[in-house]
């Protein structure tokens, strides 16, 4: 289904749905050597949640907060919220678990395109202007959002004799916090041919930091 433009919370998939495919892609390319380092992009997962930074002019993190808890915020250079006249409050209508310091501060410096929680089983939003033509939550995170999309990158970075089924297979176990790290790091490849192999204990750690698979059997 198309991710409306500004975003609805009825776009986005439950929390641990989303949770999950964003996790699992983040997980494929953990390394040793970007967990100790001190500045990051692509997509990874850290006891505070899980982030994208494409390093230039998109970010966004997702974080638990509490049980049955997340906030999903950040920005895409699509969005028109910072700019909007008269200002748009990101915050307006949300709980008091937010992580309003921190949200506040990147509003405050124009590094905030729009904020989403979710409690009681959905996602809410600040109300938004009627002109108000983008947030920027369909381009910044279609990737997680649409489960094709999911697939597609998924499939991309299997072994040749890995196919759709299998990509299919290690996604719903992952949505269902059933993955066994082993079901997809054997079938794994680097995204570059004569690129290192993948560091399956970094990819092990990030699968069981994110909650999305269970441990193997010793």
């Amino acid at each position: 289904m198309p991710i409306h433009t500004p975003g609805l919370p009825g776009n986005i998939p439950p929390a641990d749905v989303l949770w999950a495919r964003w996790a699992l892609l983040a997980a494929i390319d953990a390394t040793t050597e970007a967990e100790a380092s001190t500045y990051r992009t692509g997509m990874w997962v850290d006891h505070d949640g899980l982030h994208y930074e494409d390093g230039g002019c998109t970010w966004w993190a997702m974080s638990r907060v509490g049980e049955g808890r997340f906030v999903l915020y950040g920005e895409d250079e699509s969005s028109g919220v910072k700019w909007h006249k008269p200002p748009i409050d990101m915050l307006a209508g949300g709980p008091d678990w937010l992580p309003f310091d921190e949200l506040r501060e990147r509003a405050a410096g124009y590094e905030l395109g729009c904020v989403y929680w979710f409690e009681d089983g959905a996602w809410s939003r600040a109300p938004y202007p009627e002109d108000l033509r983008d947030d920027g939550l369909s381009c910044g995170m279609s990737m997680f959002i649409e489960r094709e999309q999911v697939l597609d990158a998924l499939s991309a970075r299997l072994l040749e004799s890995a196919g759709r089924l299998d990509a299919e297979g290690i996604l719903s176990d992952a949505e269902t916090r059933s993955l066994t790290p082993d079901r997809l790091v054997d079938v794994l490849r680097p995204e570059t041919p004569g690129d290192e192999p993948p560091d399956r204990p970094a990819i092990v750690r990030a699968l069981l930091l994110a909650g999305i698979a269970v441990p193997t059997a010793q």
